[in-house]
């Protein structure tokens, strides 16, 4: 039905171009407009309550109206609203995130730089991997190597480490320097007889041989997710990171570089996904929980092997050429500063460990419904991908189209998640509780229970 005339949802079709949204079926349904949020629940403007299992956008940790990180907006806003650190300037906030970062890093880093989103970050690495190999005298390594179902952002050096097909097509990417290896999911990438350490070894296997074939000479870096987010919510096989690990030290002038936008801050239970793993990155990129996405920010974490070259480059040309004007915005600074504080004073962390378990559990007794082929997850964080075949792993026609059914029937319950191509991600706030978990588990199974009943499958 299209939107009521001269509605919010008929101005919005009038003039918002939406992300991620087909604009033509948007000018024909129009949108949800979301007026409040509290806790783990959003509200529309027609009184819907949903609980929001996606945390926005995998992001908002601490829940939707979080009266302490209002009050730090309001104070640093009255104090100090804006201020650059271009040219030697600084303001408070922004050298105490950044200390803060460094001490929370899960291995020694040197220097942070802050951005405003997961793919300016993502984009910066990109520049400062080539701005270091010049200063190093090399001008040859320039390729990043990056993975299928990666997701690194969406502008177009960002958009080119990503590696789903959405994210390239009409777009002319990826560009030239990004080379993609295989992604490590099991359940859809494994061989028949295939162990997951056979497979998780064929996967090192692979990076190795891509590193061997363009030249080690040539190699920049290599980035990864720990734990796959937008691809799909891919959990590695238990041994894959460290088959990647022995690979990487066999080249120790190639870089890594851990994405943590999503994992960050206590997504898998640790406080980094790379903690999680035992992964030891030379750059790190956070966001969307660094301030619960109350305010746009975002930062690269460099070691001292990365920030060297840098600096001396910096100063033989007279400057560093890189910076936005918002970058380590001071209002966006305190939030964070305060957003961090309060996932550690309310040990957001463990609770994200504990109510994981429940989440995974809970999600698990799903494995026997006809619709759905495998639930996969760790801490907060779960993917339920759905098939009509279990057998052959395949759904409906096209691609996409049964989870996209399935999170309708979902949403229409309450419960809010996210169809990616034919899984349904989970993502909720860390401050959830077993029994919205629970809610959210029974939510899910009526509504594949009612899409099964649609189908003429038993539920």
């Amino acid at each position: 039905m299209p939107p009521r005339p001269n509605s919010v949802e008929a101005r919005d079709v009038a003039h918002h171009l939406h992300p991620y949204t087909n604009a033509r079926r948007h000018e024909e349904i129009g949108p949800i407009v979301m007026a409040k949020g509290d806790g783990v629940y959003v509200e529309d403007i027609d009184g819907k309550r949903y609980i929001e299992a996606m945390a926005g956008l995998w992001s908002v940790a601490v829940g939707f109206s979080e009266q302490r990180l209002v009050d730090a907006a309001a104070r640093q806003m009255a104090q100090l609203p804006y201020y650059h650190s271009f040219t030697h300037k600084t303001h408070a906030p922004v050298v105490d995130l950044a200390e803060k970062l460094i001490a929370l890093a899960p291995v020694p880093m040197s220097k942070v730089h802050f951005t405003n989103s997961g793919s300016e970050a993502n984009d910066l690495i990109v520049k400062l991997l080539r701005y270091r190999s010049n200063a190093l005298g090399e001008p040859a390594r320039k390729t990043i190597i990056s993975r299928l179902r990666g997701y690194h952002g969406v502008t177009l050096a960002s958009a080119s480490l990503t590696g789903l097909p959405n994210n390239h097509a009409s777009f002319d990417l990826p560009g030239e320097g990004v080379v993609h290896t295989m992604c490590p999911h099991y359940w859809r990438e494994g061989e028949a007889g295939e162990s997951e350490e056979a497979f998780a070894a064929r996967c090192a296997a692979e990076l190795r041989a891509t590193i061997e074939a363009r030249g080690p000479e040539t190699i920049a870096a290599f980035i990864a997710e720990p734990v796959m987010g937008a691809g799909g919510v891919v959990v590695p096989p238990p041994t894959y990171w460290a088959e990647i690990k022995a690979v990487l030290a066999d080249y120790p002038d190639i870089l890594f570089v851990a994405d943590e936008v999503i994992c960050g801050f206590g997504r898998t239970g640790e406080m980094f996904g790379s903690t999680y793993y035992g992964l030891e990155p030379d750059i790190m990129t956070v966001s969307k929980a660094l301030s619960s996405s109350y305010l746009p920010i975002s930062a690269v974490l460099m070691n001292e092997k990365v920030y060297g070259p840098i600096a001396e480059e910096s100063a033989r040309i007279g400057t560093f050429g890189h910076g936005f004007t918002a970058s380590g915005h001071p209002v966006a600074a305190a939030v964070a500063l305060e957003n961090l504080a309060i996932i550690e004073e309310r040990g957001l962390v463990a609770n994200a460990r504990e109510r994981g378990e429940r989440l995974q559990s809970g999600l698990r007794t799903l494995s026997g419904h006809p619709l759905v082929g495998e639930v996969r997850g760790i801490g907060l964080i779960a993917g339920v991908e759905l098939v009509t075949d279990k057998e052959k792993k395949i759904a409906v026609q096209p691609p996409g189209a049964l989870a996209a059914k399935a999170f309708g029937l979902i949403q229409e319950r309450g419960v809010i998640s996210r169809a990616i191509g034919d899984t349904l991600a989970f993502c909720p706030p860390l401050i959830i509780t077993d029994d919205q978990i629970d809610t959210v588990v029974a939510t899910v199974r009526d509504g594949l229970d009612a899409l099964a009943g649609e189908m003429g499958m038993a539920g």
